[in-house]
């Protein structure tokens, strides 16, 4: 596999100064140790992603959380190294046991949060990773799971192993090579953001229903 155009990757991933004025959630998000919230969201960026958010999707996603719901959101803390693309299940270990210990720290801390999670890119790669392997007593309080530019889509069959999938949204871009098993880097893998709104309905209604 290759993965190509990364002058493109970091410099379309950068968001423009006015989008981030208007942002509630910057590149970094720390709020899993502040107070017990109605919801919590924990998300993995993709490689080469500022901070522990990104900029791409994570920010507007929470955004769009913290509008409907008291919100606490929290980015999984990893490298985001390209070369762990190539690694086993395309996923950072750090990452992977980064998000678990966040999910199971919430989960023991504030067990009446509704948590949700969600990842782009590589960190598509660690959520499915992370909940495929979770103990289930922890994985059974995430009530939903949200991807985009999935680099498993293709491997695990358009779901995330071990977690439901009427819990599950993946967004594919159909011109986004890498949800079709390759690292090869297109314009489709960048525009994400245009998904955010979708995404959080779609994490809403499971949060109100839960």
């Amino acid at each position: 596999m290759k993965f190509f155009s990364l002058a493109l990757l970091t410099g379309l991933a950068v968001a423009a100064p006015a989008d981030l004025v208007k942002r509630q959630t910057g590149i970094n998000a720390n709020e899993l140790n502040g107070a017990c919230r109605e919801v919590t969201f924990i998300f993995a960026r993709g490689s080469t992603e500022a901070g522990n958010m990104g900029t791409i999707i994570g920010p507007p996603v929470s955004d769009g959380l913290k509008r409907r719901f008291s919100t606490a959101t929290q980015g999984v803390d990893y490298p985001a190294r390209l070369a762990t693309n190539f690694g086993l299940n395309n996923a950072d270990p750090t990452g992977v046991r980064d998000m678990q210990s966040k999910l199971r720290s919430i989960a023991g801390r504030c067990p009446n949060t509704k948590i949700v999670v969600g990842g782009y890119s590589q960190g598509a790669a660690i959520t499915h990773q992370a909940l495929e392997t979770l103990d289930s007593a922890t994985r059974n309080m995430i009530v939903g799971a949200v991807t985009f530019g999935d680099t498993r889509n293709l491997q695990d069959g358009g779901r995330i192993p071990n977690y439901p999938p009427s819990q599950t949204r993946i967004f594919c871009n159909i011109s986004d090579t890498v949800c079709f098993g390759t690292l090869i880097i297109t314009a489709g893998h960048l525009t994400y953001g245009t998904d955010a709104d979708a995404a959080v309905r779609f994490l809403a209604g499971l949060i109100e229903r839960a």
